[in-house]
């Protein structure tokens, strides 16, 4: 396949001579017209996915080729975390000409690529999207957006581009340090299934290897699949309870969950913090008027957004758009489910 300079847009010719068909077939393919057969629309797909071309949808109705747009791809709606992000986003916006459009994804790599796939195809003037891993075709997108592009609310990893945000697997060993601190020995994990949720598992990976450095490993686990939820949470810790009765400490990869538990717990009498302690994750404020402040750490994701905006139009302090690295240090709240040392 020829080489490209990942500076200059990609046209329709760099994806003819990669698939060896004419550029009008391309063209073809790419907008869904006209006949053309499996085999070679397939050559197609193939080559623009791997070369990370995506068509402009504005090509000639604007001189600057581009729009006063920015592009945010989140996870999650229904997840508090996401739209505090999306306030700190509009707050820093909000004085420049720049308007942000939001697509979700669902933590699918291959929602995300759709829906890059139909960002970029608007040339926006920049993108802030959630996380540092892609996939392959999503990452040559991003290579090739030629605007200047930031990852957030993970620093545990290599941008592209910039980015802002925590380090989950610090986070995890925080907390972990915490419960050890207190004097838990009888630990289990309540949370989603990870294989999409990058932070999430970089959490417990952190989580871990801080349990492992005081001679300590889980007794148990549990996952669940789907939006977080308090009923979930509530279902999670009974099963865990019944299955191990000796658990002195439930940590939750979230808040929602966690609260569902706390709520279960008090509920059955359980001695919180004494006999059995509880932590989250996000500090969600929506949970402060539960009867037991739960022990948390803050995402910083007000912050997160603010950064990343200031990134997008050019606020950084650098004075540059792009190629920026912001790390945030979140604090543990330790609340009324950890005991007191």
């Amino acid at each position: 396949m020829p080489s490209y300079d990942p500076k200059r847009p990609l046209t329709l010719r760099d994806v003819s001579e990669a698939s060896g068909v004419s550029e009008m077939t391309v063209s073809r393919v790419l907008r869904n017209r006209g006949d053309v057969s499996v085999t070679t629309r397939e050559k197609v797909l193939k080559a623009a996915r791997s070369l990370g071309y995506v068509p402009n949808k504005i090509a000639g109705a604007l001189a600057s080729q581009r729009v006063n747009l920015v592009g945010v791809v989140i996870p999650s709606l229904s997840n508090m975390v996401f739209p505090e992000v999306m306030t700190g986003i509009s707050e820093v916006l909000d004085g420049t000409v720049l308007q942000p459009v939001v697509g979700v994804t669902n933590y699918s790599p291959d929602r995300e690529e759709s829906v890059l796939y139909e960002m970029l195809s608007w040339r926006p003037s920049g993108l802030i999207i959630a996380g540092l891993e892609h996939t392959d075709a999503s990452h040559a997108m991003l290579a090739q957006a030629g605007v200047p592009i930031v990852e957030i609310m993970d620093i545990d990893g290599t941008p592209l581009d910039s980015a802002v945000g925590i380090s989950h697997r610090r986070a995890g060993r925080q907390m972990a340090e915490a419960i050890v601190a207190a004097g838990y020995r009888s630990i289990a994990f309540l949370g989603t299934q990870m294989p999409n949720d990058h932070r999430a598992r970089k959490r417990l990976e952190g989580f871990e290897e801080e349990l492992a450095r005081n001679g300590l490993t889980l007794i148990d686990r549990e996952f669940y699949s789907g939006g977080s939820a308090l009923l979930k949470g509530r279902e999670m810790t009974e099963a865990i309870l019944k299955r191990t009765p000796t658990v002195d400490f439930l940590y939750y990869s979230n808040d929602m969950i966690g609260a569902g538990g706390l709520l279960y717990c008090l509920e059955n009498g359980l001695d919180v913090p004494g006999k059995i302690g509880l932590a989250g994750f996000n500090g969600v404020e929506l949970l402060d008027g539960l009867p037991r402040k739960l022990a948390t750490m803050d995402a910083c994701r007000l912050e997160i957004g603010r950064r990343a905006a200031e990134i997008i139009s050019g606020q950084h302090a650098s004075g540059a758009a792009g190629g920026a690295v912001i790390e945030l240090f979140p604090i543990l709240q330790p609340g009324d489910t950890i005991r007191k040392r």
